[in-house]
């Protein structure tokens, strides 16, 4: 046995612990013929640190895996990194930048060595960051989605969905980021309100005969339209539909076309398309049949005017900016005499509506995002996306919670062509070649490709593979695919997937269909969607805000395991947590009194158990201590294995620090004075609680109870493969249970009285009894001793005195408390009173508040939420002091 220090310091023991865990393999024993648990962690960007949102996640993820663990599961958690296309590209180009340097300066395979170095020097932030947290991976196989075994799946995977018709290239409309110059995906783009104008246009009918108007908030656009749209019902353009109208400025013909993405409320009710620059458009032009082919396209992939199909832009606009050519546009839309003037609710004429316009901006390079008109590779997700819906409506997929399985569907059901290929140098180079009439042939590496050329000249297409093309295929691709390893074999399906919500559709149900298309089954039994990490009012948390929270720095002030369990328990199936530094600290103090009652036991010759089943017991207290540890147990199982993860906190921490801490340890320090049988027997079975306490604590806070289970004693192996405890329901005692809880509630309710009437802590009073049974007078027998301590009364069989008393009821019977001489009788009535008026008058004032028909429509959420938590608290302390005012009588 290890003396403890006196002060808990979580620093001093996490890097040596995890150290050792992994130094020692523990983190992956050996265990081949164990039943498998597998978890693949959503790998993290290899240019990425640690964020509050990747603690969460991995501490959930870190909890099953250690529980698997516990219970002789060949547990698994594959962990690795996400090369990150472009992120890890701008930071290879910025450091680049720095010295002066450009990408464009080297060859693409210097350039991607380039790149190569940095992961080699740089790309281990975050996964040295995990290890701080706890996360107990399978670092000894780590994987990365560009290392060679998980480059020959992704390769293979392209290859054989283009083979089987699943992948092919067409001409669409993609998030082209003018800025880094590739496509992006949804998830890359971020929208935010900028003040922007509407404009107003009258255009020519061709015939001379009147004009159409048309608004947009993008006139530059203009040189690029195809068609105007009006709703078929819509009576004022039925006659005009078929017709056409003559563009200002390139003079181009186009139709008036009929469809119903013209909203006859909206503005005019006509709507100017341009198909090859904005997404609703494109799918207007296709309906009213304009091929891709033969959309136009205005601008280059700098977002600079470029000349149309039919070569009808003037030659100074050619060469301009985008937002250069929209002042362009407007001034001579306007020296046309066709822009319309907008008249403000005071009668002024202005060039344009003032308008709040929703804009999409690149979430990396700040740029506004353009919808552009390129050839790129498409996955037809529609086709792969079917197993994957009835995956999760047989139950094949269980997901939670289940609300978020009506998104799963409507998304899935509605997918869209899938864009895969990425305006990049670094990531997987898409396995395509182009001979010099464009025939393209795809192929795994270049000779089979010019075998099916026939020897002609190929040229490798340039385009990268988009990352989440390769992350859905982490749930078997890091586990040797396509190769057939045993590995593979026997995890895979994995377990669960922990993830984030706002990631369900980039990859979650990508590798819901990439897993059943290659697999035939489905990648994970369980999907666990957590929600957000807010601040402590609720806020969603960004740098510009400034209300970010790091958690290496909660890590260095409170340690990991504070933090990992105030995650844990404010972790609510789905629900968003709002972290309080407060509530870490709360935990870190919960910490330290494990540590103290550790301490505790280890000054009273209470060690290491050398049993995993209960030790036998014929004190009340130690039967009832047993019991209390097979009920947690048992709670704790449905908990976990219900992925409620608060509701497991709270019910391995009630434990600890009430049933054992607060209520066992007081009520067993008398034994220890003693010697004999009883004080053996007690010694032997706190030793066997604090063991399960470790145990059952250790997948929430691995640090601290590693620490303690090796200070209490030498053991044959580290905690962290220890035995699960057993919920064996026939070491519950319920005789004995009945006997310590009416003891508990007896002294509760005493101490309670004492507390409310302000009965000096050191006063000794003596309670009489009432109405009192047998089983009470026989229980009170057996803890006289212990009542008289904890709740410094002795009980008398004889009549209360006259004058004033408390009464406390416990069961049938009755203790009357005198407190003559004790407390200021009438000062202490006068004292409840006094506080009951004030409680009832806040009371009642919330409840006004509350039932006021305007507070809950316009008040912050936050703020209805806030008057309803005081309105219940003040409720609650006007009846307890009205209690406490009726017991003086």
């Amino acid at each position: 046995m290890t003396e403890l220090a006196k002060t808990f310091d979580p620093a001093a023991i996490e890097a040596r612990w995890y150290a050792h865990w992994e130094t020692e393999g523990r983190f992956r024993p050996e265990r081949p013929d164990a039943q498998p648990y597998t978890i693949v962690i959503p790998p993290p960007n290899v240019t990425g640190s640690l964020h509050i949102g990747h603690a969460l996640d991995n501490t959930l993820q870190d909890i099953l895996i250690r529980h698997a663990r516990l219970q002789g599961k060949d547990a698994l958690w594959v962990v690795g990194t996400d090369h990150a296309g472009i992120a890890t590209q701008m930071v290879v180009e910025r450091q680049m930048n720095a010295k002066g340097e450009k990408r464009t300066d080297y060859s693409r395979e210097d350039f991607v060595a380039k790149v190569w170095e940095w992961k080699a020097e740089s790309g281990g932030t975050i996964t040295g960051q995990l290890r701080r947290l706890g996360a107990s991976c399978d670092w000894a196989n780590e994987r990365f989605t560009m290392d060679e075994g998980f480059s020959k799946a992704v390769l293979k995977v392209f290859v054989d969905l283009y083979n089987q018709g699943l992948l092919y290239r067409d001409k669409r409309l993609v998030n082209w980021d003018p800025g880094l110059k590739t496509a992006i995906s949804d998830l890359e783009v971020e929208t935010k309100e900028i003040a922007g104008k509407f404009w107003h246009f009258a255009y020519p009918l061709a015939d001379g005969s009147g004009v159409i108007e048309v608004a947009t908030t993008r006139p530059e656009t203009m040189l690029a339209d195809m068609a105007v749209a009006v709703n078929p019902e819509d009576e004022r353009y039925i006659a005009l539909i078929g017709q056409k109208v003559r563009l200002p400025i390139t003079g181009r013909l186009i139709p008036i076309v009929a469809d119903t993405h013209a909203d006859p409320e909206l503005g005019s009710g006509a709507v100017k398309i341009t198909p090859g620059h904005d997404f609703n458009d494109f799918e207007v032009g296709k309906r009213a049949g304009f091929r891709p082919a033969d959309m136009l396209n205005m601008l280059d992939a700098d977002a600079k005017v470029v000349q149309t199909a039919d070569g009808l832009i003037p030659a100074e606009f050619l060469g301009l900016d985008r937002f250069d050519a929209r002042k362009l546009v407007v001034e001579q839309l306007k020296a046309a005499g066709v822009l319309i003037a907008h008249v403000d609710k005071d009668g002024n004429e202005h060039e344009a509506e003032p308008r709040t316009i929703q804009t999409p901006y690149g979430d990396r390079s700040g740029v506004v995002i353009e919808p552009w008109l390129t050839d790129q590779w498409y996955v037809d997700a529609e086709t792969l996306a079917k197993p994957a819906i009835a995956a999760v409506r047989d139950g094949d997929i269980r997901v939670v919670p289940e609300t978020w399985k009506k998104t799963w569907f409507n998304w899935l059901e509605n997918i869209q062509p899938w864009c895969v290929s990425r305006q990049l140098w670094w990531g997987h180079q898409i396995p395509a070649w182009y001979d010099a009439e464009g025939q393209v042939y795809v192929a795994e590496d270049e000779a089979a490709a010019q075998a099916l050329a026939g020897n002609k000249a190929i040229t490798r297409d340039s385009d990268v593979l988009d990352t989440w093309f390769s992350s859905a295929l982490w749930p078997f691709g890091t586990l040797g695919w396509p190769d057939q390893t045993d590995k593979l074999a026997k995890h895979y399906p994995n377990d669960v997937l922990i993830s984030g919500f706002d990631i369900l559709f980039f990859w979650d149900a990508r590798m819901a269909m990439q897993g059943l298309h290659f697999m035939k089954e489905v990648p994970w039994k369980t999907l666990y969607l957590h929600g957000l990490v807010r601040d402590a009012q609720g806020q969603k948390m960004s740098k510009s805000k400034g209300n970010t929270v790091d958690p290496l720095g909660l890590i260095d002030k409170f340690g990991a395991d504070a933090l990992r369990f105030t995650l844990a328990a404010m972790e609510s199936q789905g629900r968003d947590i709002k972290l309080d530094e407060k509530r870490v600290e709360g935990y870190r103090n919960f910490a330290t009194k494990l540590w103290n009652a550790a301490r505790f036991c280890q000054s009273n010759g209470i060690g290491a158990s050398a049993q995993i089943e209960p030790p036998a017991a014929e004190l009340a207290v130690n039967r009832w201590i047993i019991a209390e540890t097979v009920k947690t147990v048992q709670a704790l199982d449905i908990a976990l294995a219900d992925l409620r993860f608060d509701e497991s906190a709270n019910t391995v921490y009630q434990f600890t620090w009430a049933t054992f801490c607060d209520w066992y340890l007081e009520l067993i320090k008398p034994l220890f004075a003693e010697a004999g049988a009883g004080a053996d027997e007690t010694r032997k079975v706190a030793g066997w609680v604090l063991d399960q306490i470790l145990v059952m604590l250790h997948p929430f806070m691995p640090f601290i109870t590693e620490e303690l289970w090796h200070a209490l004693g030498d053991r044959p192996y580290d905690l962290i493969l220890a035995h699960w405890p057993m919920a064996d329901a026939r070491a519950i005692d319920p005789a004995a249970q009945k006997e310590i809880d009416w003891l508990i509630r007896l002294v509760s309710e005493v101490r309670a009285a004492r507390s409310e009437l302000n009965v000096p802590p050191g006063a000794k009073l003596v309670a009489h009894l009432r109405d009192a049974g047998a089983e009470t007078l026989a229980r009170l027998d057996r803890q006289t001793a212990a009542i008289a301590r904890l709740a410094r009364i002795t009980v008398s069989a004889g009549p209360a005195p006259a004058g004033g008393a408390a009464q406390v009821v416990v069961d049938e019977a009755t203790f009357v408390l005198p407190l003559e001489g004790v407390i200021d009788l009438a000062a202490e009535k006068a004292r409840l009173a006094k506080a009951i008026a004030g409680a009832e008058k806040e009371r009642d004032a919330l409840a006004k508040r509350l039932n006021s028909p305007g507070f809950a429509e316009k008040a912050k959420p936050e703020a209805v939420a806030k008057a309803r938590a005081d309105h219940a608290e003040r409720s609650a302390e006007a009846e307890r002091l009205a209690a406490a005012l009726q017991r003086l009588g």
